[in-house]
């Protein structure tokens, strides 16, 4: 099986993961990969239904969005998605959702304070809000990447739009998708009961150190 093929079942079983924890509706979100030494990703088709994406209909595209394989056009967030392969070589998956209470926090353009060892442990500090902007062209990939230089985090909550996880591996950055929606959901049910307190910064990074080099197998 040839790495563009393997990677097309990989990406269409992750946009499974998608839906199994309410993360998208309709037709909404996208899982991309980068292919393994090529300036090449694989990501769903545009407006294709969920029940629909199967390996073959996964599109392989270059690191500008162009169209290399597939059938159907790609995501609208193709760019976006090309723009932060282009200057993030350590990405090699991205994903982005509309789930309702990151989204609602990005609505708000407030980022998720650490105020949980589950936000240190995964994302290193606060999960920091991108700048406004609009779908079509890269400029939403501009914003996610000019963010996330400046954070450890590996979400970003696009102001008025929504979350986008980046990571080593497209699960990985499913992953993160699904822990930021469940933080999203813990905090702003915290903040109903009042204030939550802050995670001190040296506890922070050793909570950081340890999930990311110590936990696990």
């Amino acid at each position: 099986m040839s790495a563009t093929a393997e990677l097309r079942r990989t990406v269409a079983d992750l946009h499974r993961e998608l839906t199994k924890y309410e993360l998208v509706i309709w037709t909404a979100g996208n899982v991309s990969a980068r292919v393994p030494g090529h300036d090449l990703m694989v990501i769903k088709p545009s407006g294709v239904s969920y029940d629909e994406l199967g390996p073959d209909a996964m599109v392989v595209t270059d690191l500008h969005g162009n169209l290399v394989e597939g059938e159907f056009a790609p995501s609208s967030d193709t760019a976006a998605h090309a723009y932060v392969y282009r200057h993030m070589p350590e990405v090699n998956g991205v994903v982005h959702t509309h789930s309702p209470y990151a989204t609602a926090w990005a609505a708000r353009g407030e980022p998720i304070p650490c105020v949980l060892t589950m936000i240190a442990d995964e994302f290193g500090g606060e999960i920091p809000v991108g700048p406004f902007a609009l779908i079509g062209d890269d400029s939403i990939g501009q914003g996610i990447v000019e963010t996330l230089r400046t954070s450890r985090s590996k979400a970003v909550l696009m102001r008025n739009h929504g979350p986008f996880t980046v990571g080593p591996t497209a699960k990985s950055a499913v992953k993160s998708a699904v822990m930021l929606e469940d933080v999203a959901r813990t905090v702003h049910f915290a903040l109903q009961l009042g204030k939550a307190s802050a995670i001190e910064q040296h506890d922070v990074d050793k909570l950081y150190e340890r999930y990311q080099n110590v936990y696990g197998q």
